[in-house]
């Protein structure tokens, strides 16, 4: 056993803070703690001691907010609000505009069947959300997600939409189980005209059993609709959100692939979350179910026959350097994706007469990354603008011309909105995020979180803790009784107004 550093985490029972180690055992990395009430814990943190390292070189902190929300009193992760401990600014918001839903999925940790009341914010609610999230300094949130629960489920969503473009969100996304756009083909093209960037398609596998074992029902042909009547819609941005189970569909991830590309007309991007594991459960069966990102990664390599490696994947703040001279290029401040870099792996896949070539094979990314690191760098320290000869003139070399030229020029000398989707239009962007449970829990990966909810009370809260420790908190005290609200509202908690 190699001890790799000395962390915080909470206790899986008593959610109480605790020192933790995080260590090298047999070629995996492992996190260990133990609560003075509760006993110890040791859980699975990554599955391959190389490629933890390996990103690990590609840590990139950020330097917070301006305007944090709340104080530290209590300590991180009681504090979060967001405290002056947190590191990261605002990547993707999320608002949760209610906790009913038309499935009863038995991994999903926001229903209101589970939880035993009703949480919906109201209209005014959500909008001082929205104008909170857009008044965070230095860098405002620009991309959004409307969640739950099952968002549409409640028919304000749309007036949601509305004023959540109105209130200057680029990007606004609705994560969705696609029941109800795979009866109504209308209200998809409704959302899309509302303002509807992307559709967040929960999308586990390909196969019956699938959607039996993790969702409790055979959703299969309920998806392939959502995606036909998306397609009829005129909709063009949708990502495959995969959750996924060892045992269950860790088989089918070259299959989803081949999946996007004959549907790439549509898919955008594959998002892979391995399970959290919520609840009490010993750690026989936590072993059971457990599954890592390097997993998701060898999987990958393995069900492609090598078309895509784990070396073409690389952690979420590899691109900060990018944002950090685009900006100074800019003399404007864009979102910096300063992830944990053990919290999200990706590559970019481009397809071509339905065959996929990761970015790799184009362009050497640790190069290029540290090349515009440099001129970056080397500006700030000259007290110079980065000008377009000093950032690409270096980055140039790492990167295939013809490339260059296609897909990274406007993205490097425009840095817009519309470069960016642009380029994302020509790709798929295949990805694996890892979301905390409290067996794995990493204070230090809370502190730099990307993903943040919004909530009534003024507070923003990186995701991770909104799931393991605060959400049943927030939603109790703001939320009502499922009886209560039902007689109040005269229709079941699956059913829209």
């Amino acid at each position: 056993m190699k001890v790799i550093k000395n962390t915080r985490s909470i206790c899986p029972e008593c959610l109480k803070a605790l020192d933790a180690t995080i260590y090298e055992d047999e070629g995996k990395v492992f996190i260990k703690k133990e609560c003075p009430e509760h006993g110890a814990y040791q859980e699975l943190y990554w599955s391959d001691y190389d490629q933890y390292m390996r990103a690990e070189k590609f840590r990139c902190d950020g330097d917070g907010i301006e305007n944090p929300r709340t104080q530290k009193v209590n300590g991180c992760p009681l504090d979060c609000g967001i405290c002056p401990e947190h590191k990261s600014h605002t990547a993707l918001a999320i608002i949760d505009i209610t906790n009913r839903c038309n499935l009863k999925c038995p991994v999903c940790f926001a229903n209101a069947s589970a939880a035993g009341y009703v949480y919906e914010p109201t209209k005014e609610q959500v909008t001082g959300m929205l104008e909170n999230l857009r008044a965070t300094k230095p860098v405002p949130a620009t991309a959004l997600q409307f969640s739950g629960g099952e968002p549409t489920i409640r028919n304000e969503l749309i007036d949601f939409v509305h004023k959540a473009k109105e209130l200057g969100f680029r990007h606004v996304e609705v994560n969705t189980n696609g029941v109800r756009i795979s009866q109504d083909v209308e209200y998809a093209k409704k959302l899309k005209e509302a303002g509807v960037s992307t559709f967040y398609l929960q999308f586990d596998g390909l196969t019956s059993d699938v959607y039996k074992f993790i969702r409790g029902i055979d959703l299969l042909d309920i998806k392939m609709k959502a995606l036909q009547n998306m397609r009829e819609a005129g909709i063009k941005s949708v990502v495959l959100v995969v959750t996924l189970v060892k045992g269950v569909n860790d088989n089918q991830l070259g299959d989803i692939i081949d999946f996007a590309v004959k549907n790439f007309d549509i898919v955008r991007c594959i998002n892979v979350q391995p399970v959290s594991l919520c609840g009490r459960l010993p750690q026989q069966e936590r072993e059971k179910m457990r599954i890592t990102i390097p997993d998701f990664m060898r999987l990958t390599e393995e069900q492609t026959k090598g078309a895509i490696k784990v070396s073409d994947f690389f952690p979420v703040p590899t691109v900060v350097p990018i944002s950090k001279a685009v900006g100074a290029m800019q003399d404007k401040r864009y979102v910096e994706f300063t992830a944990h870099p053990h919290c999200g792996m990706a590559t970019y896949l481009f397809v071509e007469d339905g065959k996929i070539t990761p970015i790799t094979r184009y362009a050497n990314v640790e190069k290029f990354s540290a090349s515009v690191k440099k001129a970056y760098e080397k500006a700030m320290k000259e007290g110079k603008k980065v000008s377009k000869r000093s950032l690409l003139g270096p980055a140039i070399k790492n990167v295939k011309l013809g490339f260059m030229r296609k897909y990274i020029w406007s993205v490097l000398t425009e840095g817009s909105y519309q470069a960016l989707g642009d380029l994302q239009r020509q790709s798929i962007l295949l990805s694996s995020m890892h979301f905390m449970d409290p067996y794995n829990f990493d204070l230090e990966r809370v502190q730099r979180c990307v993903i943040h909810y919004a909530v009534p009370d003024g507070r923003i809260i990186p995701f991770c803790t909104m799931n393991s420790i605060h959400r049943a908190d927030v939603e109790k005290k703001l939320g009502m009784p499922i009886k209560e609200w039902q007689s109040k509202h005269k229709v079941e908690i699956t059913q829209p107004f």
